[in-house]
């Protein structure tokens, strides 16, 4: 008989466990997690771009997730997730893998409720991000070379000590938290036409189709790393094969595995309109167009919306869109180059 920590067959190219539900959250299941993000975190702005929108001769509007307390949308999901945590993880704990974002998020959550949590980290890890991790409380263990590395050594863990393994994407409350901030833009700006979201794991675009998607006729656009376009490969091919090539210097757009819960969601009805590849120079020019023009500092996972609109300056004129920001965790090294590069 299968126990909690051991994994079973997964669809995707990573672990699961019993306690993973693979089937995606509907528009509904986002309302109820607003009930748990609403008393935890404060609603993020949308706010008008005066220079964007001159520049692509539409209306541009900036969702500011930067302005969480982690920096970034993931905590959304985080919340959600561990606020309904089964009793029998609490005095273990959590264990999640991550490039940053996704372990301040369950960093985040247990410190919230009460529960340890261990991330899995690269070995080369954003230092300004495991700081911030280790400041809420996580233990941080630094494992392989990069994310899938990190994450398979998470996933082993979790069948050894018994952790509740808080996967990156394949979690429905998950999603379901982090698609909250679809909702606050439906009600801000419910004439929208375009969403622009990075897409790494899946999870943050997802959100947005089950909620601007679903409630609106706006079209949701993904945005991936050319060099690390693993998602995008699943997404136009239709299965969930790693992809070979992940070379970014994003982050947050640092996967080779396609997952299968985003992926349901992105590919089937109602999922993403397009998804474009961007090269990793075009994320680093948006990020500092952003902190030139916009006076905003986000990472270059979260600047993908705006380099993803670049592709589309002549689709949305007189249009209304919005690009999410998200993940202002920028490393010293990496901040001084980008001011220096304006």
């Amino acid at each position: 008989m299968t126990t909690p920590h051991e994994p079973v067959d997964s669809p995707d190219a990573s672990t699961v466990f019993p306690y993973h539900d693979l089937t995606p959250p509907t528009t509904a299941d986002v309302y109820r997690a607003r009930r748990v993000v609403s008393r935890y975190l404060p609603r993020t702005p949308l706010v008008r771009s005066e220079v964007l929108s001159s520049r692509y001769s539409a209306d541009v509007y900036l969702k500011r997730e930067d302005t969480l307390p982690t920096g970034a949308f993931k905590v959304r999901g985080g919340v959600t997730l561990v606020s309904q945590l089964d009793e029998r993880f609490r005095e273990t704990g959590l264990i999640a893998a991550s490039t940053g974002n996704h372990g301040q998020s369950v960093a985040y959550a247990g410190r919230e409720f009460g529960v340890p949590a261990v991330i899995a980290v690269p070995e080369g890890a954003n230092p300004a991000k495991v700081a911030a991790m280790e400041a809420l409380g996580a233990r941080v263990e630094h494992h392989g070379a990069d994310f899938d590395e990190a994450r398979e050594w998470a996933e082993s863990a979790a069948a050894a000590e018994g952790y509740r393994y808080v996967h990156s994407a394949n979690e429905p409350k998950l999603v379901a938290g982090v698609g909250t901030a679809g909702l606050e833009v439906v009600e801000d700006c419910p004439d929208v036409d375009y969403v622009f979201c990075p897409v790494g794991g899946g999870s943050g675009a997802s959100g947005y189709c089950l909620t601007v998607g679903a409630l609106t006729d706006a079209e949701v656009v993904g945005v991936q790393s050319a060099v690390a376009p693993a998602a995008y490969e699943a997404w136009r091919g239709g299965h969930l094969e790693p992809h070979a090539t992940m070379e970014t210097s994003a982050e947050g757009l640092a996967t080779r595995v396609p997952f299968a819960l985003p992926m349901a969601v992105l590919a089937g009805d109602g999922g993403l309109a397009d998804f474009v590849l961007v090269e990793d120079d075009d994320l680093e020019d948006a990020m500092r167009r952003l902190l030139a023009e916009e006076h905003v500092l986000v990472e270059a996972a979260g600047a993908a919306s705006l380099a993803g609109l670049d592709e589309y300056a002549d689709a949305v004129e007189g249009s209304t869109v919005v690009c999410q920001l998200s993940g202002r965790n920028v490393s010293s090294g990496d901040l001084g180059d980008l001011v220096d590069g304006i």
